[in-house]
């Protein structure tokens, strides 16, 4: 019997929490590729359809691989971005490394098309600030970081009360370690998710781990890139 999706993901992040190693160490160079979980749909053709406006965009000042403040909205706005929020110290195949793959599967099916080029982006950022300085997320990237063909940005938080009204304002649920004085030092488990956002800053979709189907990622970027 395989392992629920809300208990898989929370055993991920709290060995993530326990600091322990992550199951496989990145090192700079694409993992192997992404399985997803089996679809029973296909997916339609690009343009075919339209993707709903959800919500703006949320704001927040985070610390850009260099270590450079960055206000999340700029970096947001016209292109189209896919957005997760990791762990890199994940150890679960179907968690945060899940997500990685997915995108770097995503960049080799997107990066060699015309009609993509310089106009889809990728942007991870941490969830756990304690641990992901920039230094661990340039090493974390690797070569990602110089991609020009699509790029990819890895962003931090400075504390953890910084980024708890980002993760609030996306939505994202998450378990938060307290002090003794009741401040929060560390976030403890998150449901992996992926957001879809549109070139104005507008999320248009949200992709759980049920629906992280590469195809279906794919055309939908493509939909959004027809819009006019």
């Amino acid at each position: 019997m395989r392992t629920s999706e809300p208990l898989r993901l929370w055993v991920c992040c709290l060995m993530a929490a326990l600091q322990l190693p992550a199951a496989s160490t990145l090192g700079g160079t694409d993992p192997l590729p992404a399985t997803a979980p089996r679809t029973e749909f296909s997916a339609p053709a690009p343009g075919s359809y339209r993707l709903a406006h959800i919500q703006p965009s949320a704001d927040a000042v985070l610390l850009d691989s260099d270590g450079t403040p960055r206000h999340l909205k700029k970096l947001v706005a016209g292109k189209v971005t896919l957005l997760t929020f990791f762990y890199a110290s994940c150890p679960d195949p179907l968690g945060c490394p899940f997500a990685f793959g997915m995108l770097h599967d995503l960049h080799h099916r997107l990066a060699p098309r015309p009609e993509v080029a310089g106009r889809l982006r990728f942007v991870s950022i941490s969830m756990d600030p304690v641990h992901d300085t920039p230094a661990v997320l340039r090493q974390y990237a690797g070569d990602a970081l110089q991609r020009r063909d699509i790029e990819w940005r890895y962003l931090t938080a400075r504390s953890v009360p910084e980024l708890l009204p980002l993760l609030d304002d996306f939505g994202q649920d998450v378990s938060v370690d307290l002090d003794a004085r009741g401040r929060p030092t560390r976030v403890l488990h998150h449901m992996l998710k992926m957001f879809l956002i549109d070139a104005r800053g507008e999320i248009r979709e949200i992709y759980s781990l049920s629906f992280m189907q590469p195809e279906v990622i794919a055309n939908d970027v493509h939909t959004l890139l027809m819009e006019r």
